[in-house]
């Protein structure tokens, strides 16, 4: 059995139907928030967000509150254009249920206060006014907010005798992998800088091949910058002495296999006669 004991208080307390603390469709959160609103002095603007956070009703449990009610026909809001080509949303809490029509009635007879703001008085900068410096060069060493500065060995890369080796290992690397298809054309010139300082370190292509793939991320997971990939990938040449992985080396046909530098949709390797920077179908 169950026993009752109420007092009805004499002071600061609010009238409410029990259709809204019995309502079947509206959760506890959505009550609380109902009967709060309703609790407010007259001409409060206190919007829903805030009674939400006083209320301690998190922010998922505020939008789902904040939905059944306006299913319901506890709430209603609306966007209004008001001076200054501003918008503002006004809000209407009602302790019955309303149509779309009759809270629009109501909402039409409440004035919309000017959201727009008189600009602050300026204050004057101190001192005369200068001239920004337009020539001269800065006097701090810019090496230290650089990124990407090229090693040491860059700076001789394109000396190197491999250069056209390591073009045409550059340009097979789609060929690995799908996520090496889409290195951006610009990149492949200092990709291949990069690459040639690994031929010349004594490194064959099956070896940058296969240090390339081991530095892929598993299946599934998409690789969104494949160029800087490989970028960060062939900046450090290890010593020689290191063993490669067996099985996986450039397969024979592209070996000496030279990208062509014609205007194709895709990355076009053909093997050279001589010292030909394009394929027959470019000739």
């Amino acid at each position: 059995m169950i026993y009752r004991h109420f007092n009805a208080p004499s002071r600061g307390f609010t009238r409410f139907s029990h259709d809204i603390i019995r309502h079947p469709r509206l959760s506890s959160d959505a009550v609380r928030l109902l009967t709060w609103q309703l609790s407010l002095p007259q001409g409060a603007r206190e919007s829903l967000s805030r009674t939400a956070e006083r209320a301690r009703i998190g922010a998922c449990a505020f939008g789902r509150a904040k939905r059944q009610l306006k299913e319901e026909g506890f709430v209603h809001e609306r966007r209004v254009q008001v001076d200054g080509g501003r918008w503002v949303t006004q809000q209407l809490v009602s302790g019955s249920p309303l149509t779309p029509d009759q809270a629009a009635k109501l909402l039409a007879r409440e004035p919309v206060a000017s959201s727009q703001v008189a600009p602050s008085p300026r204050k004057p900068a101190a001192g005369p006014p200068t001239t920004p410096s337009t020539d001269g060069h800065p006097k701090k060493d810019p090496e230290e907010d650089t990124s990407h500065l090229p090693s040491k060995g860059d700076e001789t890369a394109e000396e190197s005798p491999r250069l056209e080796d390591a073009r045409a290992l550059v340009g097979a690397l789609p060929l690995l992998s799908p996520a090496l298809r889409h290195i951006p054309s610009g990149m492949r010139s200092e990709l291949a800088r990069l690459a040639a300082r690994w031929l010349d370190a004594g490194h064959t292509s099956g070896d940058v091949h296969a240090h390339v793939l081991r530095g892929l991320p598993g299946a599934g997971t998409s690789v969104h910058r494949p160029g800087g990939l490989v970028r960060y990938l062939l900046r450090d040449v290890p010593p020689r002495s290191l063993p490669s992985v067996p099985g996986i080396r450039l397969s024979p046909r592209l070996e000496g296999a030279r990208e062509c530098a014609g205007d194709h949709t895709q990355t076009t390797l053909f093997r050279p006669v001589g010292d030909e920077t394009h394929c027959a179908a470019c000739v």
